[in-house]
């Protein structure tokens, strides 16, 4: 049987990542531009990280039936982590590389304000890298605002009300 070409129109979904989709998981960064590589951490370390803390939900993205992307989501605060905003942070996004362009970003954010929604939450944070690769413009477009905060040493805190 056939599989039907992705498009802008294919269903996004959230799948839990186990043992038989780990590795493919992981695989995903190494088709991201030099740049983009600066931006986002490695999906392996992103899901060792989250084996770690009990505040991170991380996912994997469906575009009908093709592993496309890599999601990870900090709840609460958590000072052994550097975490001090006690709502829902956007810590990890990434499509891989020949799945970029879709629209698959847009949909997993939408997806993940939808269900944040119905949790309760009214507000999204997220964190990104500026420079060459930077998601900036992406989070822009869809609705962040600069809260005027850096995290780490360079990344720059933005959030959305919903």
């Amino acid at each position: 049987m056939l599989e039907k070409p992705l498009s802008k129109k294919s269903k996004i979904t959230f799948r839990r990542i186990s043992s038989k989709t780990v590795w493919d998981v992981c695989q995903l960064s190494n088709t991201l531009s030099p740049e983009q590589r600066d931006m986002v951490a490695d999906n392996g370390d992103s899901i060792a990280e989250a084996h770690f803390s009990e505040n991170a939900w991380f996912r994997s993205i469906y575009a009908d039936e093709t592993l496309v992307g890599f999601i990870m989501l900090h709840i609460g605060a958590d000072y052994d982590e550097d975490i001090d905003y006690p709502g829902a942070m956007l810590t990890r996004l990434m499509i891989a590389g020949p799945y970029q362009g879709f629209g698959f970003a847009k949909a997993a954010v939408q997806m993940l304000i939808n269900d944040l929604k119905i949790r309760g939450f009214s507000e999204l944070r997220v964190g990104y890298g500026q420079g060459e690769g930077s998601p900036e413009k992406f989070y822009e477009k869809f609705g962040f605002k600069p809260t005027g905060r850096i995290l780490g040493e360079d990344e720059v805190e933005a959030f959305i009300e919903f």
